[in-house]
């Protein structure tokens, strides 16, 4: 199998750098990575590379971080690469004239089994909402966002205490083993892209806003539950304790009830426990972050802070 194809690989976060290692480790030829412009951080508002460009530059890949993707000056240079095939993963919405310009064409990997859970943040809203299995696909790029044939997937089931970060990992290292599978699929020819089937997009995954993050005690305590693991460690479900913002990393379901509790309420024996009565049920919070405050077990945090 010929590796010459030449290949432009976009994306940004941590969850697109095991692919692209493993697309070079596996000797394609990456011919230059695109990535967001440096992001002003901290205090001095120090200009920080994204992980994706850190990674690149490391393997002596070109990079351009183009501000405007429809700017004539970037679509001069991306078209001097001559590239045969582009790849985004956790990249941002591409424009036709960019996603049409490679000759076999550009595939997006997705943390979900589309047509399910189309969106910015499919993971986190696949734990909140309790699903029992995700995966990861491979899908040409067209016109509507997460819409076009499917390529390759892979299922995984999600564990009945497994957070966003536990998930975000595995489907990391899946992923990334899904795209080398797919390229090798496309060089060989061997592709079968097959149209999304919509009866099967049920679900959205929106972009995840402060309110999504705010915890409604007077829902079911499962629900509730979900929605921590759904959003730890970041950005992090979050209550009011004594006035103050707590957020809240890891939560166990308990049976029965507080004693003349309404949703909302809370008991604490001031050593080892700290629980919150919901709509149906207790929940028992195990690890949480008080504003001012670090994140630490329950116990550790209890010892320190009398509530």
């Amino acid at each position: 199998m010929s590796k010459d194809l030449r290949i432009i690989y976009m994306g940004t976060p941590e969850f697109a750098v095991p692919s692209l290692e493993k697309l070079v480790d596996a000797g394609w030829n990456v011919v230059a990575v695109i990535t967001a412009p440096d992001k002003p951080k901290g205090r001095g508002q120090k200009l920080i590379p994204s992980p994706v460009k850190v990674t690149a530059e490391k393997l002596n890949i070109p990079v351009l971080q183009p501000k405007n993707l429809k700017s004539e000056g970037f679509l001069e240079e991306l078209r001097s690469y001559h590239a045969d095939l582009q790849i985004v993963v956790a990249f941002r919405m591409l424009p036709v004239v960019v996603w049409d310009m490679p000759r076999l064409g550009t595939f997006n990997l997705h943390a979900s089994l589309l047509p399910d859970y189309r969106g910015a943040a499919p993971i986190n809203w696949a734990i909140i909402n309790g699903e029992k299995e995700t995966g990861v696909t491979t899908f040409f790029l067209k016109h509507e966002i997460d819409t076009g044939s499917l390529l390759l997937q892979e299922k995984t089931p999600i564990g009945s205490d497994e957070n966003l970060g536990d998930l975000y990992e595995r489907l990391m290292e899946m992923g990334s083993d899904l795209v080398l599978k797919t390229v090798e699929n496309i060089a060989t020819g061997k592709a079968n892209p097959i149209p999304q089937d919509e009866s099967k997009a049920k679900n959205h995954a929106p972009k995840i806003f402060k309110e999504t993050c705010e915890i409604n005690w007077s829902k079911n305590a499962k629900d509730i539950h979900n929605l921590v693991r759904g959003l730890s460690p970041f950005p992090s479900a979050f209550t009011k304790i004594n006035g103050k913002n707590c957020k809240i990393f890891r939560t166990a379901l308990e049976s029965g009830s507080l004693a003349n509790s309404n949703p909302g309420e809370w008991e604490t024996d001031q050593k080892s426990f700290l629980k919150f009565q919901t709509g149906d049920g207790v929940i028992s919070v195990e690890e949480l972050q008080l504003e001012g405050k670090k994140r630490m077990k329950i116990q550790d945090f209890l010892r320190g802070n009398s509530l």
